[in-house]
C-alpha cells in the first residue's frame, strides 16, 4: 500500500442526503481528523466523538481522515468509516458495531404473510430508514444485484448496522446474499445481527441450500443466536426449476420458494412478456414444489412501476396460479399487491362457514367436520383458517367475528 494513496467511501454528487462521504489517506504522521457537517452547530461535538471512538476501535493512530456529512445517522457514519479504513487495511479484523437497539429485537414465524417484500439496495441507507412505514410484509436489504461490484463491501457494513439499529416499523427483515462463496461470506455480517430470513439467489441444487444452512448454523452457535434464520431459495434458471422439489426439501428452515423471471427467461434464451406464456411451466413447477413441501410460493417482481393496471393483472394471475406473494421494487406497488391478494367476499364467506363448522365439531367432540352433507378434510379447514387470518390482517373481517377473540 502506498502511503500517498487516498481511499474513499460514500456517495458522490451534489444531491446527497442522509449519508456521508469519507476519505482516508494513510501516512506515518499522527492522525488528523477533519469533519465538515451540515449539522455541525447542533451535533458537531458528538459527531467528532463518534468518529474518534470508531477510529480508536479500529486502531487507527496515523494518517488523515476527512468526513463530509450530509445528515447521516450515526450508524451510517460508522459503516462508511469502517468501509474506508478496511479498504486501506483489508486484513483488519476489528469491527465498529453500533449499539444493538432493543426495539430491533423482534422475531418472525414460518407462516408469516409474505404477500409483499420490498427490495432495498444494500448500499443506499437513505432508503432504509423509513422503508417500513409503507408496511410491506417484509423488506429485503439486497447485497446482490442491486449493489455495484465496487460497493459490495460497503453494503455489508451498512446492512449489518441497519439490522442492529432500525426497527423497520416491525416488518420482517430479509437479506438477499450474493452467489457462491461471496454469499457465504455475507452471512457473517447478518446472522449475528437479527436478520429474519435469507434469500439465496440462483439456486440450482440442494447442495447450495445445505451450504448456506451449515454456515448459518456455525455462525449462530458462535454468536449465541437462538432464533432460527429462515431461508427462501430463488429459482432463476431452467436447471433450478427442474430441481424445484429437491431444493424445496433441502432444509427444514426453508419457508418459501421464489422465482426470478428476468434471469430465467434469459437462461431460456427468450424474452419475458406480459402474458407470461414463456414462464407458465416454471411458475407452475415452483408452486407445486412449494405446496408439496408445505412452504410458500413467491412470484417475481413486476418491473414497470408506473403501470398499476399491469401490476394488478400480474398479481391476479399469480394468485390464480397459487402464489402467496410477489416482490416489490417500489413502495407504491405494496397497496395493489395487498388488495389483490386479499380474499374475495365469496372466499371469506366460504371460509367462515368451514371454520364455524370445525369449531362446532370440536365443541361437540366430533372427529369429523361436516358442512351440510359434505365432509370437510383437515387441509380444507386449515386453508379456510388461513383465508380468514389474511382477511383479518387486511382489515376486511373483525378479529372477533366468531363472537370471541381468535388466537
Amino acid at each position: 500500500m502506498s502511503t500517498s494513496e487516498v481511499f474513499t467511501a460514500g456517495p458522490t454528487g451534489d444531491k446527497i442526503r442522509s449519508d456521508c462521504q469519507v476519505t482516508y489517506t494513510p501516512s506515518h504522521h499522527p492522525l488528523r481528523v477533519e469533519i465538515k457537517s451540515m449539522v455541525a452547530v447542533l451535533f458537531g461535538s458528538s459527531l467528532r466523538k463518534l468518529v474518534e471512538e470508531a477510529l480508536a476501535t479500529l486502531g487507527i493512530t496515523t494518517g488523515e481522515f476527512v468526513l463530509n456529512d450530509f445528515g447521516a445517522l450515526p450508524w451510517v457514519v460508522q459503516a462508511r468509516l469502517e468501509t474506508v479504513i478496511k479498504r486501506a487495511f483489508p486484513r483488519l479484523q476489528s469491527q465498529v458495531l453500533p449499539e444493538l437497539k432493543a426495539h430491533s429485537l423482534y422475531g418472525t414465524t414460518r407462516d408469516h404473510f409474505r404477500r409483499s417484500r420490498l427490495y432495498l439496495p444494500g448500499n443506499q441507507p437513505k432508503l432504509m430508514v423509513n422503508a417500513g412505514i409503507h408496511q410491506p410484509d417484509a423488506i429485503i436489504l439486497d447485497l446482490e444485484d442491486a449493489v455495484p461490484p465496487g460497493e459490495k463491501d460497503a453494503a455489508r457494513f451498512l446492512v449489518r448496522n441497519a439490522l442492529r439499529t432500525l426497527d423497520f416499523f416491525g416488518v420482517e427483515r430479509m437479506v438477499r446474499i450474493n452467489q457462491g462463496q461471496r454469499g457465504l461470506d455475507d452471512l457473517a455480517y447478518i446472522v449475528p445481527h437479527n436478520v429474519h430470513l435469507v434469500l439465496i439467489p440462483k439456486v440450482e441444487s440442494a447442495a447450495q441450500v445445505h451450504a448456506v444452512d451449515e454456515q448459518i448454523k456455525m455462525l449462530s452457535q458462535a454468536s449465541g443466536r437462538k432464533a432460527p434464520v429462515f431461508l427462501m431459495p430463488i429459482l432463476e434458471s431452467g436447471r433450478g426449476i427442474l430441481k424445484a422439489l429437491e431444493i424445496a426439501e433441502a432444509s427444514p428452515n426453508n419457508v418459501a420458494l421464489a422465482i426470478g423471471l428476468e434471469d430465467y427467461t434469459a437462461d431460456l434464451g427468450t424474452q419475458r412478456t406480459v402474458e407470461g406464456k414463456e414462464s407458465f411451466f416454471a411458475r407452475s413447477m415452483l408452486v407445486n414444489a412449494a405446496r408439496a413441501t408445505g412452504i410458500q410460493a413467491i412470484d417475481t417482481v413486476f418491473s414497470d412501476v408506473s403501470d398499476e393496471g399491469g401490476l394488478r393483472s400480474s398479481v391476479a394471475e399469480a394468485k390464480a396460479l397459487g402464489f402467496d406473494g410477489k416482490g416489490c421494487i417500489h413502495p407504491r406497488q405494496i397497496r395493489v399487491i395487498h388488495e389483490v391478494f386479499a380474499p374475495s367476499g365469496d372466499e371469506i364467506e366460504k371460509a367462515q362457514k368451514i371454520v364455524k363448522a370445525a369449531e362446532d365439531a370440536e365443541k361437540h367432540g366430533l372427529g369429523v367436520v361436516a358442512l351440510g352433507s359434505k365432509m370437510i378434510d383437515p387441509p380444507v379447514v386449515k386453508r379456510a383458517m388461513r383465508t380468514l387470518k389474511l382477511a383479518i390482517d387486511t382489515g376486511i373481517v373483525a378479529a372477533n367475528w366468531l363472537g370471541e377473540e381468535q388466537p
